[in-house]
């Protein structure tokens, strides 16, 4: 099984800093940017996606959002002042297996701080392709670095990020092939959908 190595980090990230009640985090600045809809469980929430600063992170994210991929799938893993993660796994904790990468575009000038979301992936730095996170504290660790590569940030949630604080405080434990972190009871991405404006 693919093992995204995100919570390698986490130990060094967790002092990070921790940002509470700041919602909306990143009011919508880019009319022309795209713009999802995330569905969960737990409520909903909306991405403006850097397409910009992360065109090949943005275009990959949205094909997938586009032929339904991330319909039922869930979080499924969720840390606490940290992150929560998805895009991977059914409810039953199945693996949504992919065949393809796509290369790395952090260093983009977009920091892993509060209300971002990512890209998650193995330590080869290329190695993104399905999976994301959203950021509920400043990661900044996570940023490149010249000695090493950072986790590529695409995007902002513009609404609704007090759904993904409260996701975030969820009961967890082991479940399935993971040890820990996985919610005891599934969150799941009931739908995702671009979010079309009148002109």
């Amino acid at each position: 099984m693919k093992n995204y190595c995100l919570i390698l980090l986490f130990l060094s990230a967790w002092g990070s800093g921790y940002a509470e009640n700041s919602s909306p985090t990143y009011p919508s600045s880019c009319q022309s940017c795209p713009h999802v809809r995330i569905e969960t469980t737990e409520g909903t929430f909306v991405l403006e996606l850097a397409n910009k600063r992360a065109p090949l992170t943005v275009k990959n994210f949205l094909s997938l959002v586009d032929n339904g991929y991330f319909d039922r799938t869930i979080f499924h893993r969720v840390i606490p002042h940290f992150m929560i993660q998805g895009g991977g796994f059914t409810p039953d904790l199945k693996e949504k297996k992919s065949d393809y990468t796509i290369s790395n575009e952090s260093g983009n000038g977009l920091s892993n701080t509060y209300g971002t979301i990512a890209m998650a992936r193995q330590p080869d730095p290329h190695t993104a392709s399905t999976q994301f996170f959203i950021n509920v504290a400043n990661n900044t660790r996570l940023d490149p670095r010249p000695d090493n590569w950072g986790y590529a940030v695409f995007g902002y949630v513009i609404e609704g990020m007090q759904v993904i604080d409260k996701i975030s405080l969820l009961p967890t434990g082991p479940s399935g092939q993971f040890k820990k972190d996985a919610p005891i009871v599934p969150i799941i991405i009931k739908k995702m959908s671009r979010v079309i404006y009148d002109d």
